[in-house]
């Protein structure tokens, strides 16, 4: 039987196997890494309802920081939760600082369709500067009600996976805020 010396065969060596689990780790590494790079880059909510109620009752309570209250789903889920109003009592400017278990931050209303819609800017800070938006479509039996959130999540991989669950997370909460519409409204 012939022992062949490692250093004669260099696909044995151990200094080659070490390089080669070592590329291995290192390109896994770089594929784990860049994989959330993948997913979109954008997270998008959005929830529909029928209200019997007029539009412009419904957009009066959604472009009023203190109308908005009178349905905020948050509320609901979060008794401490701190309101402080700012800007007119109406229309663009007007919104509401938040702190609460889900976060800190600002909603102000950013542009409005007299009657038919309503976009609003989140701040969140470093969580991001979601918008949302309300639409209000006259129909059979009231007014559809539409409530989106748009978030860009930039290149933050965690953002990205994130993403992913933001329409189960979040579409809960606008069901609730919907159904908190209708009554407020009624």
């Amino acid at each position: 039987m012939t022992v062949q010396n490692p250093a004669q065969n260099p696909a044995k060596s151990p200094r080659r196997t070490l390089r080669q689990v070592l590329l291995a780790a290192t390109g896994a590494t770089c594929a784990i890494a860049l994989l959330p790079l993948a997913l979109p880059a954008e997270a998008h909510v959005e929830r529909t309802t029928v209200i019997d109620a007029e539009a412009s009752e419904l957009y009066a309570l959604v472009a009023s920081n203190e109308g908005y209250q009178r349905f905020n789903p948050y509320k609901d889920a979060d008794p401490q939760l701190q309101i402080d109003l700012f800007g007119p009592s109406s229309g663009v400017g007007s919104g509401f600082h938040f702190d609460g278990a889900d976060g800190t931050g600002t909603q102000t209303v950013a542009a409005v369709e007299p009657g038919r819609s309503v976009l609003m800017d989140i701040d969140l800070g470093p969580m991001g500067r979601p918008q949302q938006r309300f639409v209000f479509e006259p129909t059979q039996g009231g007014t559809r009600v539409t409530w989106q959130l748009d978030a860009d999540l930039g290149y933050n991989p965690l953002a990205r996976v994130a993403g992913l669950f933001m329409d189960d997370m979040m579409g809960t909460t606008f069901e609730r805020g919907l159904a908190n519409l209708g009554n407020a409204a009624t």
